[in-house]
């Protein structure tokens, strides 16, 4: 992996925000999308060591039609020369074009399965696993979970933590699976807090990272918290609201904002800065997890 020449620690870079200034609070961003160009951010942290254990064997994964997971994978197999399996949501789009996601996961040599609805949902238990792996003709792969989280991811990104003990309080960033938050929290230092802005609605993230956690060290590791109220409709769920802010913090900061994630975390700061969640003197690092993607 070392190959890959990744940037790590990456960049923790300050930057002047009224609207946190005003109430005292440094904002700091972890800027996790400089890590790598093609293996970003989260992404990185969250396959570096699932490649690792793969030892040169097939990679079987899971996502959606827009899943950034898929295309890192996708990507990573590329780059290595190790072949890759995608496992898309939706049997539906089997006989449409591909949309510009799953287009980039094939030119980079996925090979994409696609699945009807009620097995994916169901891609967990063992029979529907072993007869996904069959069909795709892949019994012998290395399996990732969807979104990349299992123990080894967690304990990958632990670093993110270890990375920024000292330099910030609070360490804010959207979740998906929760596999990165899991692995954070582990990482900071005592005093220090991680904070998960979840993308998907539904209130079923902190088990998850209880049980991420509990696979990974044994035990619940650090202090953390949800706040779910920033999903804007769910996963993939842009609002011209959300949009608009996201353009304004280009124009503020020339950082280029990814809509899906990093959008929705940096909103829910703004929120809960003026809503006084953060004692000033607080340095509030948000993660930067990924960036937009160009087709």
């Amino acid at each position: 992996m070392t190959d890959l020449r990744p940037r790590l620690p990456s960049p923790l870079q300050e930057v002047t925000d009224d609207r946190f200034a005003r109430h005292g609070v440094r904002l700091l961003l972890k800027r996790d999308d400089l890590i790598h160009p093609e293996l970003i951010g989260n992404k990185w942290r969250k396959l570096a060591p699932n490649l690792e254990r793969a030892a040169g064997r097939t990679l079987l994964t899971f996502g959606g039609a827009y899943s950034n997971h898929l295309r890192a994978t996708a990507a990573a197999g590329r780059l290595l020369g190790l072949p890759t399996v995608g496992v898309v949501r939706g049997d539906e789009l089997a006989g449409r074009p591909l949309n510009p996601s799953l287009a980039r996961c094939a030119a980079d040599g996925m090979r994409l399965r696609f699945v009807d609805r009620a097995t994916y949902r169901r891609k967990a238990e063992p029979g529907t696993l072993g007869a996904v792996l069959r069909a795709a003709g892949a019994e012998d792969a290395y399996v990732v979970p969807e979104g990349g989280s299992n123990a080894a991811a967690v304990r990958g990104c632990r670093a993110l933590g270890e990375e920024l003990r000292g330099r910030a309080d609070v360490v804010a960033l959207a979740c998906g699976t929760g596999g990165t938050l899991a692995g954070l929290a582990a990482g900071l230092a005592p005093g220090g807090r991680a904070l998960g802005i979840p993308v998907l609605k539904g209130g079923f993230l902190g088990e998850e990272i209880r049980a991420l956690q509990q696979e990974a060290f044994g035990v619940r590791r650090g202090d953390w918290s949800l706040d779910e109220r920033f999903h804007f409709g769910g996963y993939a769920r842009v609002t011209p609201e959300l949009d608009a802010f996201a353009a304004d913090f280009e124009r503020r900061h020339g950082l280029p904002v990814e809509r899906l994630y990093v959008a929705k975390s940096l909103y829910a700061l703004v929120v809960l800065a003026e809503e006084g969640a953060f004692a000033p003197g607080t340095r509030l690092a948000a993660v930067v997890t990924g960036s937009p993607f160009a087709a």
